[in-house]
């Protein structure tokens, strides 16, 4: 049977004890502590778990959801440190450990932390690193433009974002893209915008498609007739609000809305902007 240390495995119910359940994994079967079980669980029944190794290196199951799994790449805030490595919270009962030869700098407790989710070769056990340039590679890409990806922002630059697009490839993100606040670690989705010399890749936030090349003005007008004339935003509106409903800036927003005003298209009432 394949088992898959690091992922979620769905595996079928083989014994009850009072400790919790034993999964069936074509040999002694691993425990799925009984904190851990659905109730009304019976024999026979199949359960979606995640695996991992407990303190003394065996197979062990949790109904619990990590913040990553084998090979994501994610931002974990860090619980504690020793002289030999860093302990970071990944949303389960037992903390993601990070070696010492795995940390760039300093990880102080309550720090977050970008990782990538790796199995040690040492112990074979799950752990994470910050060595992420060993990973990342635009030699051979995967992607081509106007593909719908997903992209991490890894570090800032003085021209925009850093990003690393589907955990595998590196590209950049223009601030003269981006319309909201952003932070290392947060994930949003994206298309490839444009592959230059080398295989550097240009990106943007959204998608693209009809959504992304019309203009402004015909989006705000779409959208007015998508929810019956009227669209509670105006130039009072905060920013992220615009940006979460919209996609744009509030200068862009508030330029927009002006335009149609002139053109007899819009009228402000109270509240928001009304069709004519």
């Amino acid at each position: 049977m394949n088992i898959k240390i690091g992922e979620y495995n769905v595996l079928k119910v083989m014994k009850e004890k009072p400790m919790g359940v034993f999964l069936d994994d074509g040999d002694i079967g691993i425990l799925l502590p009984k904190r851990y079980v659905p109730r009304g669980t019976k024999i026979g029944d199949e359960l979606k778990v995640f695996l991992y190794h407990d303190n003394d290196a065996r197979i062990i199951a949790t109904t619990e959801k990590p913040l990553g799994v084998l090979g994501d790449i994610v931002k974990l805030k860090a619980v504690s440190a020793t002289d030999y490595g860093a302990f970071l919270n990944w949303g389960i009962m037992k903390d993601l450990f990070i070696p010492k030869s795995q940390i760039h700098n300093i990880i102080r407790p309550n720090g977050e932390y970008l990782v990538k989710i790796v199995i040690d070769e040492l112990t074979g056990r799950l752990a994470a690193t910050e060595r992420l340039e060993q990973f990342l590679s635009n030699e051979n890409l995967t992607v081509k433009e106007k593909d719908l990806v997903t992209l991490l922002i890894y570090r800032r630059t003085n021209i925009g974002y850093e990003v690393i697009i589907n955990n595998i490839h590196k590209g950049l993100l223009h601030y003269n893209d981006v319309f909201g606040d952003l932070g290392i670690g947060d994930k949003v989705e994206g298309f490839i915008k444009n592959i230059l010399p080398e295989n550097k890749i240009d990106v943007a936030i959204g998608k693209i498609g009809y959504e992304r090349v019309e203009s402004q003005t015909e989006k705000i007008l779409r959208l007015l007739k998508e929810n019956k004339g009227f669209l509670p935003y105006h130039d009072k509106s905060s920013p992220e609000e615009i940006y979460t409903f919209f996609g744009i800036s509030k200068k862009t927003f508030k330029m927009a809305i002006g335009s149609l005003y002139k053109e007899r298209k819009i009228e402000f009432v109270k509240d928001g902007i009304q069709l004519l």
